[in-house]
């Protein structure tokens, strides 16, 4: 101890000691996002419904819609985005040929409905092999997987007699492919989402897979997620007793509205009950690592309609990603041009602010702004999230902020970087 200080080591040690309890807390509960894509919607479709040409079907007729509208620019126009339309118009054709679904979701449950469990046996095995011929076709979107039936006592067995002949047929084909996800919907309890666990643990060990491999969403489609019987708020819970394994948690528009005895016509991704449930998953995912998702609107762009139903979409889709959900369900072709139109805008309004701050950041390009490395964070985050989708370019990311994707990627997620330097 010098005369300039009155603590000795042991003393820092102690405080290490007391802490060491909320050291594991934080590193093994709030790991922070691990840097990986994030798709910005689901689509949903009926399982048997699926086959490996699906998603260019589904761009195919998405184009076709928007034709007959009067092409990209008139629909952005329309919509309320005719300031970006000549910036959004090639970049949404070219998503719409590209990849016009980013992540789907074969459907077992409410799309699917209730089938002779002999019909539902074959689908489940066929929605796997054709999964296995996507994949090996090239033609599999980034993201896919199934949505089974809920671990309530009724459709308990039927849920897991379709993930296993699903799961257990896929991996007959060959490696799991890197997108796939599960979705356990209607969740109510902890207790549900520890028994999808030790199922994940045991199709591992007889299928010869590696520890960890299956990951699964959970569906927010109950209020007793949000509070439970005692008080607690299981939502939170759930994703410190799944061992890692929850991916994301989902918001389910009809059923949580349904069971607050919402009236249908007023069931929707914005009603204040709605708000409130998808607050309190934010509070309950931050730092976890666990993404968010919306639900959907049921409004379907089709017939004389379809102006009215295509500015409620691209309005709820900008309203979602302001609050903090990038992700949402999509449940037609036709929503796919105004889910691209709104998140692309979203990301191209924000982006000449972002990027001037970022190169100020990393390169003090602007002595006016001075922001502090969260904030940067969330800057690179969000130019990231736009180039991941589409929204942004390459070319126009780095010279308007001075960095590669790469140098981005690293500043947004630093705990990944410090994963891969130590590696």
């Amino acid at each position: 101890m010098s005369a300039n200080t009155s603590l000795r080591e042991d003393d820092f040690a102690d405080i290490d000691e007391r802490l060491a309890q909320t050291d594991a807390l934080l590193s093994g509960s709030y790991p922070g996002d691990d840097g990986s894509r994030q798709p910005v919607h689901t689509l949903y479709v009926p399982a048997d419904r699926f086959d490996r040409d699906l998603p260019a079907r589904f761009g195919a007729d998405a184009i076709a819609a928007v034709e007959a509208a009067g092409g990209t620019a008139a629909l952005a126009e329309s919509v309320g985005l005719g300031h970006l339309a000549d910036q959004l118009a090639p970049l949404v054709d070219a998503k719409l040929r590209r990849e016009p679904i980013e992540d789907l979701r074969l459907d077992f449950e409410d799309g699917y409905g209730t089938r002779d469990d002999d019909e539902e046996d074959a689908d489940a095995i066929l929605a796997a092999e054709r999964v296995a011929e996507a994949v090996a076709a090239g033609s599999a979107t980034p993201f896919i997987g199934i949505r089974f039936k809920c671990f309530e006592a009724p459709t308990r067995r039927r849920g897991i007699r379709t993930l296993d002949r699903f799961i257990t047929t896929l991996a007959a084909a060959g490696d799991l492919p890197d997108g796939l996800v599960l979705t356990l919907p209607k969740v109510t309890t902890v207790a549900q989402v520890e028994a999808m666990v030790a199922l994940c643990e045991r199709f591992e060990e007889r299928l010869g897979l590696a520890s960890g491999r299956l990951r699964f969403e959970v569906q927010m489609e109950t209020p007793q997620l949000i509070v439970a019987a005692d008080g607690t708020i299981p939502v939170a819970t759930l994703l410190h007793r799944a061992e890692g394994r929850v991916s994301a948690l989902h918001y389910g528009t009809y059923d949580y509205s349904a069971s607050l005895q919402i009236a249908a016509a007023y069931q929707s991704m914005e009603h204040p009950a709605a708000d409130y449930a998808k607050q309190v998953m934010q509070v309950a995912v931050a730092e976890t690592g666990v993404r968010l998702s919306d639900g959907s609107t049921n409004v379907i762009p089709v017939g004389e309609k379809a102006p009215d139903a295509w500015k409620l979409h691209a309005r709820l889709v900008r309203r979602s990603l302001e609050r903090g959900y990038y992700q949402g369900w999509d449940l037609h072709a036709n929503q796919l041009p105004t889910r691209y139109l709104a998140t692309y805008a979203f990301y191209r309004e924000g982006f000449e602010a972002a990027a001037r701050r970022l190169d100020n950041y990393l390169h003090g390009s602007d002595a006016t702004i001075m922001d502090e490395p969260a904030t940067a964070r969330a800057l690179a985050r969000f130019v990231v999230r736009g180039l991941e989708c589409g929204a942004l370019t390459e070319d126009e990311v780095r010279s308007s902020t001075g960095a590669s994707p790469a140098e981005l990627t690293r500043l947004a997620h630093p705990k990944l970087a410090t994963k891969e330097d130590n590696s």
